[in-house]
């Protein structure tokens, strides 16, 4: 099997994972709306979804298109880095449990969560997608996607990170 295959199926893999984080988001989103959920933050997220789908489309077309040479010590040390990702967005996932999604969504009432990765970082899903968003198609090689995703997610990160942080803060103290 070719590197360009390889790396086809991995960003095909992670695009389901991303369809698995949609299924729970959506069941979560449920869960918070039948307990008084207030979502902040709306008018970004189309850009955000724009840009992650993007990440994985980039990737591909990059690859196929304009292939450069896979140099193997990077692709296996940037694989090990999309795995510590994968592992660390869902280690948020399980510590947030029905209050994860992939919207802002607060249930008034409820403690800030700070347990799991939240003990040490105040947005843990954020650096899984830094570190995901450059290290994916770094795996294959897609120097281009990996930096313009870089580039646009920084600003959209920091408008996000801005609105959590004023949704999070009309949470009582845990």
């Amino acid at each position: 099997m070719t590197g360009t295959w390889a790396f086809t199926i991995l960003v095909l893999i992670v695009a389901a994972e991303r369809v698995a984080e949609l299924v729970v988001s959506q069941r979560n989103l449920r869960w918070s709306s039948a307990h008084g959920g207030i979502e902040f933050g709306r008018g970004h997220y189309p850009f955000m979804v724009v840009l992650h789908v993007g990440l994985l489309a980039g990737a591909l077309v990059e690859v196929w298109v304009w292939p450069t040479p896979m140099i193997p010590w990077l692709s296996w040390a940037m694989l090990a880095l999309v795995l510590a990702s994968q592992a660390l967005r869902w280690w948020c996932i399980r510590t947030l449990g029905p209050r994860w999604n992939t919207r802002i969504v607060i249930v008034p009432g409820l403690p800030r969560v700070t347990g799991g990765p939240y003990r040490w970082l105040n947005h843990p899903n954020y650096v899984a997608v830094v570190i995901e968003g450059f290290a994916l198609p770094m795996v294959g090689f897609a120097w281009v996607t990996a930096v313009v995703f870089t580039l646009l997610n920084l600003p959209l990160l920091a408008v996000r990170i801005r609105a959590e942080n004023a949704a999070l803060a009309t949470l009582p103290s845990a």
